[in-house]
């Protein structure tokens, strides 16, 4: 990390294009004539330090500039206004106040990110701002804005991002919001807005998030919201004035993982309708008027996970079947009228989890709960009665139904029957078993020490089995993780239709139980004594203080690897396999450093996604929550599984490898990507771009290659890297002509 101050003779460099010294702790102030020493600059990244002082005004003369960023004055805006090609402005989390200058209005037409947020500034938003009409995010948030949202803001028509956040604007919201139809997050929380939620929000139909939490709007929630199919991470309306009662309509948010209405004054009972969000993982409505029984159909809810309808009018018992919800850690019913034996399996097995207070009528449960019996219902008598009326009869019907039973058994066990068996048991031809036993003993009793790698579904231990004492890598299924048994579904149906040198084999298979009595599944691979590309190009110091890197062949061979295999998958497989999650991490070496494509969790057989609808695309968590920065822009959207993810998934490993700076890089944010990054040095510039380490063993070689014959070659991997992932689906190569172009 770099402290002190800027020497003045790097401000010396005139055909400078990018300055970055972010994220340090560098202080002074700025010299004055910065702009005119650096007329050719395009970024200027400051963030994260401890300057002072003004902007310079001089910044209005590097006419190339795109981002500035770390200040504290507002005398440089005038002068931004010549900045003719200004497309960002970042100037966040600094100690800027006062109010913000009308000028902000006259900024560049290309403007396209304004972000302010973080400071002190105080007064109303400017009118004009709809002058800016290519901005597509713009953050005000936590500052000290009052007055109205302007009317004007719905002209903004290309935002995809409104951050309006943790101010004290006041006024109704603008219905003008809902010609604002490409946005993606829409955040107003934490002010003292008023009046009711316009329906016209019902025209967002990209949008994503939605916080309008911690105001005081009211009047009841428009059932067009309820319709936004496209709402996939939360809805926010807590702590505000609203009333009326929550429409059936709310389960038409199927792809929601929270929704947040607590503290409001809403009314009636709980839809019925809420078992249809399966994927929800927060419902939080207490502090309401809700009355009525808990609907059972809220146990529909798989993903849940904290559930809160506590301080309501609730009536009736707790319906056992959410003890049927494996992953509910957090559960809050009390300040109801709840009655009836609390149940005692899954979460209500956990004092420490559940809230029950101010239930008066509530009995039984665990005995950490200090609950009163429940009591007996019956005297003897009525007890013989029910003897005679019901228990005999049952008793007669069970002894008829166990002959049925039987009989229809032994038929059944004469017919020949299907193959039913699982997929994992589907490989029992084709893979030997190995018991649950083995495994514990080749890994230590699945010791910490030989732990190599954990991911969302499982965890891979180094072992070595008894027969050669072979290493091998164990991956042991977590199956209380949602999405597990698919996993193993989609490894196996990949696994048992694949076979190629740079993929990773499959020796045995474990389908079983563990020392306890629960399920236990795991895959057996052969061991990759190199580890993971990723650990290559990102290690970490050895305990010897050493680190490793890899060379431009071996950076090269290990492409065409990866290459090979993903043109094996998609055009020699039959049928053709999707892998989704390809990512360094997923490529692993073997001991002559050859690449072999694993983890096949994601894995999809091309056949079944083709016959995927749009909406089922959407409702999976597979392809929505593929790895940031790999995964394909289109999936995100909603998009169909295809080769094409794969292809941009590639793209972007190739750039990573060859610039050894990962998507999700610190650098990269906003709209500046890995793919923007190289694109913009390529080809002139592309030693900027490069990865140093290769440069410097370029300069080692005893070969002597020409910096021309590199230049070439890096040119040629970088075009097809960025020709993988680009946007458009209908530019991107496909695998078989990326391994030809890669030889």
């Amino acid at each position: 990390m770099l402290s002190g101050i800027i020497p003045l003779r790097l401000y010396n460099f005139s055909s400078l294009y990018l300055f970055n010294v972010a994220l340090n702790q560098l202080q002074g102030s700025l010299p004055p004539t910065l702009g005119n020493a650096l007329p050719r600059l395009n970024y200027l990244w400051l963030s994260g330090n401890h300057f002072e002082g003004p902007i310079p005004a001089s910044l209005g003369n590097a006419t190339r500039i795109l981002e500035a960023s770390d200040a504290n004055g507002w005398t440089f805006l005038d002068s931004l206004n010549n900045c003719s090609f200004l497309q960002k402005l970042g100037l966040q989390i600094n100690l800027f106040g006062g109010r913000l200058p009308k000028s902000i209005t006259n900024l560049s037409i290309e403007l396209q990110l304004l972000d302010i947020g973080g400071n002190h500034i105080s007064g109303n938003i400017p009118s004009g701002i709809e002058n800016l009409f290519n901005l597509y995010a713009l953050g005000f948030e936590n500052n000290l804005f009052t007055g109205n949202i302007p009317e004007e803001i719905g002209k903004l028509q290309m935002l995809q991002l409104l951050y309006l956040h943790d101010s004290r604007l006041t006024g109704t919201l603008p219905s003008s919001l809902g010609n604002l139809t490409q946005l993606n997050k829409l955040r107003l929380d934490s002010n003292a807005l008023e009046g009711p939620i316009p329906s016209s929000l019902g025209n967002l139909q990209h949008l994503a998030d939605l916080n309008l939490s911690h105001n005081s709007l009211s009047g009841s929630i428009p059932k067009e919201i309820f319709n936004l199919s496209f709402l996939s991470n939360s809805v926010d309306f807590s702590y505000n004035y609203l009333i009326g009662e929550l429409p059936l309509d709310v389960g038409s948010m199927i792809n929601l993982r929270a929704l947040l209405l607590s503290g409001n004054k809403l009314s009636g009972q709980i839809p019925g309708t809420l078992g249809n969000c399966e994927v929800l993982e927060n419902l939080f409505i207490g502090n309401n008027f809700l009355k009525g029984t808990i609907p059972p159909s809220l146990s529909d809810i798989k993903a849940l996970q904290r559930l809160d309808l506590s301080h309501n009018n609730l009536s009736g018992p707790i319906p056992e079947l959410l003890a049927n919800l494996h992953f509910l850690a957090f559960l809050n019913l009390s300040f109801n009228h709840l009655d009836g034996a609390v149940p005692t399996k899954g979460i209500f097995n956990n004092a420490t989890a559940i809230s029950l207070l101010d239930n008066d009528g509530l009995c039984g449960g665990i005995p950490e709960l200090h609950l009163p019996a429940c009591p007996r219902k019956s005297s003897e008598k009525s007890g013989r009665s029910y003897l005679v009326r019901v228990v005999i009869p049952i008793l007669c019907t069970i002894s008829c139904l166990t002959l049925i039973i039987r009989f229809v058994f032994f038929y059944w066990k004469q017919k020949p029957r299907k193959d039913t068996r699982s997929p994992a048991s589907s490989l029992d031809d084709k893979y030997p078993k190995v018991s649950y036993r083995e495994l514990a003993e080749a890994t230590d009793g699945f010791s910490s020490t030989n732990l190599i790698g954990a991911g969302r579904y499982g965890s891979v231990y180094k072992g070595s089995l008894l027969r050669g004492n072979a290493a091998v890598a164990v991956k042991v299924f977590n199956l209380k993780q949602l999405g597990a048994i698919k996993s193993i579904v989609a490894e196996c149906d990949a696994l048992k239709i694949i076979r190629h040198r740079n993929l990773v084999k499959i020796i045995k298979l474990c389908s079983g139980v563990d020392f306890r009595g629960y399920d236990f599944k795991a895959l057996v691979f052969e061991f990759m004594p190199n580890g993971s590309l990723e650990e290559w190009l990102h290690p970490r110091i050895s305990e010897q203080g050493m680190t490793y890197s890899l060379n431009l062949l071996q950076r090269l061979n290990i492409a065409i690897d990866v290459a090979e295999a993903m043109d094996y998958l998609h055009h020699n497989c039959q049928p053709s396999v999707v892998h989704c999650d390809l990512k360094p991490s997923n490529v692993l070496l073997d001991a002559d450093m050859v690449a072999h494509v694993g983890d096949f969790g994601l894995a999809k057989i091309l056949c079944e996604a083709k016959s995927m609808s749009l909406q089922n695309s959407a409702n999976s968590t597979d392809v929505i929550r593929g790895t940031i920065g790999y995964v394909a822009p289109e999936y995100g959207a909603g998009g169909q599984v295809s080769s094409s993810g794969d292809v941009y998934s590639y793209g972007i490993l190739l750039l990573e490898i060859f610039t050894g700076k990962r998507p999700v890089d610190d650098a990269f944010n906003n709209e500046l990507t890995l793919h923007s990054f190289v694109n913009m040095a390529f080809p002139e510039r592309i030693k900027e771009i490069i990865d140093p380490l290769l440069l410097i063993q370029d300069d080692d070689d005893p070969r002597g290659r020409s910096p021309r014959r590199l230049h070439q070659c890096l040119e040629s991997v970088i075009t097809v890297g960025l020709v993988c992932s680009t946007l458009s689906l209908g530019e991107r190569m496909n695998m078989r002509d990326v391994a030809t172009e890669m030889q």
